[in-house]
């Protein structure tokens, strides 16, 4: 499968296309289409890439990625199947009525934050609901289904997921080879990565390949790659209560417990162990 651009399968003459995904994985692969996706995970977690912001998803997460914004669900290994809900339609999929509502100046707004990609944090239960019965109605049913869940993703709280809007299109090349980049640094960040390996994946010299990696990522490599390896240590902190901290950091890509200290909290605020006393105690 192609990581740029990513073609959603047609349906018919249907104005949007629903999908449900019920795998051991997810689709692996940063891609991104045209279509505006709205998706609710059911089962399973791991990490997050939308846009330029390494996040994480959860059972009951609700995100909504506008088009053409660059996206990759990572499922953990090990958590039985991942289960998610989709819909998936464009601005023009019903004709002039979409351009009507965007008269409202709350859709306007809703139109304008999915290009950053959002998570919903409020209206989730019953958002849900309404998924749920998707797959159980008729095709005028799921039309007014589709207008209602859309009616509680505008009034909903969100949460902004990146910090770069869903502008640009990919080519087929540029996806191929931030896919290689991006499996490069998920399967290896325990380890030493060098600017000369991983420039040498993409074909570009080092001066080269940092340019295009902040152009594509507004992060530098090493900013991304610590992301991740800091991401790793919090997810080791929260799923194992006695592992120690020596061993954790190890695990993560660190061999310096005053760097990782250092380093975790300017990213979360607190230091490993306050972060972990404040999962157990929460």
């Amino acid at each position: 499968m192609k990581v740029f651009p990513f073609k959603i399968p047609k349906a018919g003459e249907k104005s949007f296309i629903y999908q449900e995904d019920n795998e051991p994985l997810f689709y692996d692969k940063l891609h991104a289409h045209e279509e505006i996706q709205i998706s609710i995970v059911l089962k399973g977690s791991g990490e997050l890439i939308v846009g330029d912001t390494l996040s994480s998803f959860h059972p009951s997460d609700i995100f909504v990625f506008g088009s053409n914004l660059p996206h990759l669900f990572r499922s953990e290994l090990g958590d039985g199947n991942s289960f998610m809900k989709t819909l998936f339609f464009t601005e023009s999929s019903f004709g002039s009525l979409i351009s009507e509502l965007k008269e409202h100046k709350e859709v306007v707004q809703f139109l304008n934050e999915i290009n950053k990609g959002i998570k919903i944090t409020s209206e989730t239960e019953m958002i849900k609901r309404k998924f749920n019965r998707f797959s159980k109605t008729s095709p005028l049913e799921q039309v007014v289904l589709f207008f209602e869940i859309l009616q509680l993703l505008v009034k909903a709280q969100k949460k902004t997921l990146s910090t770069f809007p869903s502008l640009r299109n990919y080519t087929e090349n540029e996806g191929k080879r931030m896919g290689k980049i991006f499996h490069l640094i998920f399967s290896e960040f325990h380890r030493e990565i060098t600017l000369n390996e991983v420039s040498g994946l993409a074909n570009m010299t080092p001066n080269a390949f940092c340019r295009y990696f902040k152009q594509h990522t507004k992060k530098t490599f090493f900013e991304f790659l610590l992301e991740i390896r800091l991401e790793n240590a919090c997810k080791l902190l929260r799923r194992n209560s006695e592992m120690p901290i020596n061993e954790i950091l190890e695990m993560s890509g660190f061999n310096n417990i005053s760097h990782f200290n250092r380093k975790f909290k300017n990213y979360k605020q607190m230091t490993p162990s306050q972060y972990r006393r404040g999962i157990l105690e929460g």
